[in-house]
């Protein structure tokens, strides 16, 4: 039986080949061209949060799902508001409190963006049985959450 640092002396290779292959790919460029008008990443990650949660967010909820800092996430947005990409909107759940909301536009940015990348990995993972995407999706997210909580 394997010891289990024979089997991170075979995963982190892997790990770090994934890291070195998406970012070098021309996924994220591709959609980010995509989804039209010159957005950065940061903007496009916003609005594609916006959009997968398919509600408007406060700042703090964006930052906590983007990883970054508030401020970040509050200059993004102010650069996507005057884009006519997002507005704000009073939270109904606490009146002094503010949303973040698509507009019609940044929907169709965010929609354009993640149609691309969804076409790519769609046809990755075209071969792969519906067990085994789900089972992709299920360890990606119990990695990713641990990790998370553990640099938390």
């Amino acid at each position: 039986m394997p010891s289990e640092s024979d089997l991170l002396g075979e995963l982190l290779p892997r790990l770090t080949q994934l890291s070195a292959v998406l970012t070098r790919s021309r996924v994220v460029d591709d959609a980010q061209k995509a989804a039209g008008a010159s957005i950065d990443r940061p903007g496009i990650g916003i609005l594609t949060a916006l959009r997968l949660a398919g509600r408007p967010m406060r700042i703090g909820e964006i930052a906590e799902r983007q990883q970054v800092a508030g401020p970040h996430v509050t200059r993004t947005v102010a650069g996507l508001e005057q884009r006519g990409m997002v507005h704000r909107v009073t939270d109904p759940d606490d009146l002094r409190a503010r949303l973040v909301e698509l507009t019609d536009e940044g929907a169709a940015a965010a929609d354009r963006y993640v149609q691309t990348v969804f076409g790519f990995f769609a046809d990755v993972l075209g071969d792969w049985s519906d067990d085994d995407r789900r089972m992709l999706g299920a360890l990606l997210s119990r990695l990713v959450d641990d990790i998370t909580a553990r640099l938390a």
